[in-house]
């Protein structure tokens, strides 16, 4: 059931802001991190979670979001998810410390998710033409890939004209105008048999106490022992989450995932391809910025105007990869775009070692590495909701959403584990045993949260050789960066390998109507 339409024009402009939104939200808060490990004091960890719960919230919402909307209405959920998004980013730009911007980025992303969800049940419902439609899913496309290719540059922009809080409070204003489009433009709309459908909370409350719990033990896990009696009840939290979840979703009526779509191979294959970019780009994307600035001493803008590099790709590629799709089938460009990830990771590996010609060197690399998610996002996106039959399509888009979402969490943390164990490898190579154990780790994830200036002093005054400590830890940075760039180009390459394998050797499902969504880390 919906009401009579409004303003398409001024509805489109609403779902393109809230897009805009929440992909500046992904990609402009990376580079402001070492701005908050300076002036919050923000630990390595902190920074991760800064990330993180932005993107474990956003799990926590998707599916209740969409069923909520059906049964209340699209247009009032819409409504409430921008002004929360707009308030719970006020609460961020006004965190006095690091604890309290954590619990507002949790909010935030809770809000950004529902607000995510809600724009694409209205475009769908908006738009409900063939040639309207596509023409405003693909502006819709250019948008969020905007927010996500330009968040490094505005936010670099943002620290070099005000102060970080601006990164945040620049969304409130943003939010009033998209309420105005939204109450001027969008015409409500409901699902009249959505009442009789039960909210899966249960599903809702396993699985983000089974990805919760799983990105607490990989961050927090080293600092608690592996074996000892707090990481263990965490095992087993997560494992009992997990298998609960299992249970919920095949018994419930409505489940949030229906396990049966994964015998569909274009749709595994798919949802493999998802998987595959949040193992390796979209998480990197967190850390290139801190290997920008200490690992070859970038400031907040450079660092912010050499990450186009690797996210522009990501505005161009689209249309040669649907060109791709069409002439190729998924089942080879997923794989072939994954591939390319991977190779770019390994050259963004070759060229850290050559650090000494100037930073340029990582580069060529990254380029490759963004033209590959350029080429992997479109057919994933399509294959997931194409593969499956047309009343089944919202559940396989929010499993393809959620899939993304909690392997971005989990490979946030993964990430930062591996940074950490190459940069501690080669500390105790250089250092052997000048300093305890306690200490190296402490100084590893000092420069793994970018705070080189401040291991550099802690170093020079333990070991009395302070020309010979700066030298010393850059190479320690770059070895651990090097780690992670190898364990983005495995983990590319080996969804690429599976990835194809799913897919089988028949021919891929047809593609229907379907216009690129925005792939990002969501």
């Amino acid at each position: 059931m919906s009401s009579s339409p409004r303003h398409p024009s001024l509805a489109l402009a609403a779902i393109c802001l809230a897009a805009l939104m929440f992909g500046l939200e992904i990609s402009s808060v990376p580079i402001i991190l070492p701005v908050l490990e300076a002036r919050l004091h923000a630990g390595f960890r902190d920074l991760q979670w800064i990330m993180n719960a932005y993107t474990i919230a956003c799990t926590t919402v998707l599916m209740a979001t969409g069923t909520l909307a059906d049964r209340y209405g699209r247009r009032r959920m819409f409504a409430l998810t921008v002004l929360a998004f707009g308030l719970a980013s006020l609460l961020c730009g006004l965190a006095p410390s690091t604890p309290a911007l954590i619990a507002a980025r949790f909010l935030q992303g809770m809000a950004g998710g529902a607000m995510f969800i809600c724009s694409i049940a209205i475009l769908s419902h908006q738009f409900p033409d063939g040639r309207a439609r596509g023409r405003a899913f693909a502006i819709w496309g250019v948008v969020a890939g905007i927010g996500l290719g330009f968040g490094p540059v505005v936010g670099g922009a943002i620290i070099a004209l005000a102060s970080w809080h601006w990164v945040f409070l620049a969304h409130v204003p943003l939010a009033l105008l998209g309420l105005a489009l939204i109450m001027a433009g969008v015409a409500e709309s409901r699902d009249p048999l959505a009442r009789q459908q039960k909210l899966d909370l249960a599903g809702i409350v396993t699985l983000t106490t089974a990805v919760l719990g799983l990105t607490w033990l990989i961050t927090q896990g080293d600092s608690l022992g592996w074996s000892s009696p707090a990481a263990l009840g965490l095992m087993a939290a997560t494992a009992a989450g997990l298998a609960a979840f299992v249970a919920v979703e095949r018994f419930h009526p409505h489940p949030m995932f229906d396990f049966s779509v994964f015998r569909i191979r274009d749709f595994s294959g798919a949802i493999l391809g998802c998987i595959g970019m949040n193992c390796s780009y979209w998480p990197f994307m967190i850390y290139l910025p801190l290997y920008f600035s200490a690992g070859l001493g970038y400031g907040t803008t450079a660092a912010g105007l050499a990450l186009l590099v690797y996210t522009v790709p990501f505005l161009v590629m689209p249309p040669i990869a649907q060109w791709l799709l069409l002439r190729y089938q998924a089942r080879f460009v997923i794989p072939a775009g994954l591939f390319l990830i991977g190779l770019g990771f390994i050259a963004m590996k070759w060229g850290s070692g050559l650090a000494q010609l100037g930073g340029w060197t990582v580069l060529p690399g990254a380029l490759v590495a963004g033209i590959g998610l350029g080429l992997t996002t479109t057919p994933a996106t399509n294959m997931t909701t194409a593969s499956v039959p047309a009343h089944r399509a919202g559940m396989a888009s929010g499993m393809d959403v959620s899939a993304r979402l909690i392997s971005l969490a989990i490979n946030i943390a993964v990430m930062g584990l591996v940074l950490v164990a190459g940069i501690l490898a080669a500390l105790r190579g250089s250092l052997g045993t000048a300093l305890d154990a306690a200490r190296l780790r402490a100084l590893a994830e000092q420069l793994a949260g970018g705070d080189v200036a401040g291991a550099q002093q802690a170093l020079a005054a333990t070991l009395a050789v302070p020309d010979a400590s700066g030298a010393l830890l850059q190479a320690a940075v770059t070895h651990g960066f090097g780690w992670v760039m190898l364990y983005g180009a495995l983990g590319a390459w080996l969804t690429a390998a599976l990835s194809f394998a799913v897919f089988g050797g028949r021919q891929a499902a047809s593609v229907r109507d379907a216009s690129p969504g925005m792939a990002g880390g969501r």
